[in-house]
């Protein structure tokens, strides 16, 4: 320890603290990235699985027009069973 300079000395002490902090502050950097990564990946995947308003509305629209179709004629089967009675 006698013929260790403080200069030395010194230069040994930081470089075992500040190496593994330096070390730790890139790996967290590192995988932030890689995360922020697959988040935009995993929104585009996301917005695959769903369909637009406007199909939405078309789909919708098409369905309620089959139901009045389908309630017409179950009003005209009723009436036609009251006038037979």
């Amino acid at each position: 320890m006698e013929n260790l300079s403080p200069v030395l000395f010194w230069n040994v002490i930081l470089t075992l603290v500040f190496a593994p902090l330096f070390y730790s502050i890139r790996q967290n950097s590192d995988e932030t990235k890689r995360i922020n990564i697959l988040i935009s990946k995993t929104r585009e995947e996301i917005a695959t699985n769903y369909i637009s308003r406007k199909t939405f509305d078309a789909d919708i629209g098409r369905i309620l027009n089959i139901l009045e179709k389908l309630e017409r004629k179950i009003d005209r089967l009723f009436e036609k069973e009251i006038e037979s009675k």
